[in-house]
């Protein structure tokens, strides 16, 4: 959660060099001040290439892997639990180039999905992300299911039951 209260260059900065992206081609290049939406680009190397000389499919699902989990991680903040439960790909044609994907989420979606989780029950919530070629084609379409749960309060005497005992004054 550290990570994702951070300010969205320093946010950017740590995620592009962090191994699964960095080594993967894997860059977010747009995270606005207000972390309503992302933009991630992967470039075709000839280390993520599979055998028929195209992009590989689990570069394709991991450029999309964090970012609606980490978009509503953001607003609902640590009042939620939030993490991603599912997932679908659907490989659409080749990717070749740079490919690109946006994630966007609205006012509306965090005030609905508060609303539904208010009370503490689980919230299943699809997205769907089109990993799109430099000429707009979409290359795939990934759906994210994401699990939303308002935190349960603990009970005020809880706070007593649990505190650990005095510590004995050393001699």
């Amino acid at each position: 959660m550290k990570l994702v209260a951070a300010k969205p260059s320093v946010v950017r900065r740590s995620m592009n060099i962090w191994p699964p992206f960095a080594c993967s081609g894997i860059r977010i290049t747009e995270l606005p001040a207000d972390f309503m939406s992302a933009t991630v680009r992967l470039r075709l190397r000839w280390w993520n290439r599979n055998v028929a000389g195209v992009h590989f499919g689990g570069s394709l699902f991991a450029m999309t892997d964090p970012f609606w989990m980490m978009l509503l991680l953001r607003h609902l903040g640590t009042d939620h639990i939030i993490w991603d439960r599912a997932a679908e790909v659907d490989f659409v044609k080749p990717g070749k180039g740079d490919v690109y994907a946006h994630f966007r989420i609205t006012v509306e979606d965090l005030d609905r999905l508060r609303e539904e989780a208010a009370g503490g029950a689980k919230v299943l919530e699809w997205f769907t992300a089109e990993v799109k070629d430099a000429d707009g084609d979409v290359v795939a379409r990934v759906r994210k299911q994401v699990y939303i749960r308002r935190k349960r309060e603990a009970p005020a005497s809880a706070g007593a039951a649990t505190a650990s005992p005095p510590r004995r004054a050393a001699r």
